[in-house]
């Protein structure tokens, strides 16, 4: 399987040695890196073409966030698997042949989340796959928490982190790829939602390892405004009206918990960007039901499925 990892990147020169460096290391040969740049200002571009020449890199004229860049190398691809990658990652050695691994082992497989450790402190968590609640709201397994074998059996997950995201490419010929609407944040969980509905699966693979710089080039209060409408972007798109009757007081409840927490820090610009987040979401409600119907038209699992891939919210309390 050819695979291509797809790096988007604005303004982080300063992490892209790491990063390169451990996928010159890969003992998985057949692969290519491309770097999409939103439009960086700090010499990145020189740097790659001096340093990594291996790297292909396509040049952007202004930041299109996340979803855009990665859109773009999308196109640019030829892999049989995707993968996308953050910028300020290293991986192990044998992080590309676990993820070809896995998807070879297991046909109806559409997406591989890795075990993502941080960085500086490498016995901690960044997530074990992402989870969605009953509720909607997703969250990632194990965040924070010490590294002592909880997370080391292959498993189902809701959807893999997009900061080390592998995609099988018949999935993504059937689903889509990113939606450029989300931007930044959630747009990993959207793909989750996506799958699942679908009927393809999410494999969590424990032995392949990203070590994760978290929130180096993102986060704050960008990331809180995004976060606040990226979540109702998530269940309009992608709830299903069945599992909405069952459970829409849960989903209702889970909403109004966030603006409470931000009315009740209003005072600090996160909290405040997160409700300008869900007021924005409010507005743009519109073009998400319309995307909604395409996806719930083309729904193949059926309550249960998706039952069986949420969890209830006593399982995984809000952090």
């Amino acid at each position: 399987m050819h695979v291509s990892i797809i790096i988007p990147h604005w303004n982080g020169k300063q992490h892209l040695a790491d990063c390169f460096n451990s996928l010159r290391q890969q003992t998985y040969p057949d692969f290519e890196i491309i770097l999409v740049d939103n439009g960086s200002a700090d010499g990145s571009q020189t740097y790659i073409r001096t340093d990594f020449p291996e790297v292909k890199l396509v040049e952007l004229p202004e930041n299109r966030g996340f979803t855009g860049a990665c859109n773009v190398g999308y196109a640019h691809s030829r892999g049989n698997i995707i993968v996308l990658l953050n910028n300020d990652t290293a991986v192990q050695p044998t992080w590309l042949a676990e993820i070809v691994s896995a998807f070879a082992r297991h046909p109806r497989v559409g997406a591989v989340a890795s075990k993502m450790l941080l960085f500086d402190e490498r016995d901690k968590f960044h997530t074990a796959g992402d989870f969605v609640r009953v509720n909607g709201v997703p969250g990632n397994r194990g965040v924070w928490q010490t590294d002592v074998g909880q997370f080391e059996t292959e498993e189902q997950v809701f959807s893999a982190c997009g900061g080390a995201a592998a995609y099988r490419r018949t999935l993504l010929e059937e689903i889509g790829f990113l939606d450029d609407d989300f931007f930044f944040s959630c747009e990993d969980v959207d793909m989750g939602w996506r799958t699942q509905l679908a009927g393809w699966q999410v494999l969590y693979v424990p032995s392949a390892v990203v070590y994760h710089k978290l929130k180096a080039t993102g986060g704050g209060v960008t990331g809180s405004f995004y976060d606040g409408r990226n979540y109702l972007y998530l269940l309009a798109k992608n709830y299903p009206t069945t599992l909405f009757k069952k459970n829409w007081q849960a989903v209702v409840s889970g909403q109004i918990a966030i603006t409470r927490e931000a009315i009740k820090h209003w005072r600090g610009e996160a909290a405040r960007a997160r409700l300008k987040g869900q007021m924005a979401a409010i507005r743009h409600l519109p073009r998400m039901f319309a995307k909604r119907r395409t996806i719930q038209k083309n729904r193949r699992a059926t309550d249960a499925d998706l039952l069986n891939a949420l969890h209830n919210d006593s399982e995984w309390p809000m952090i």
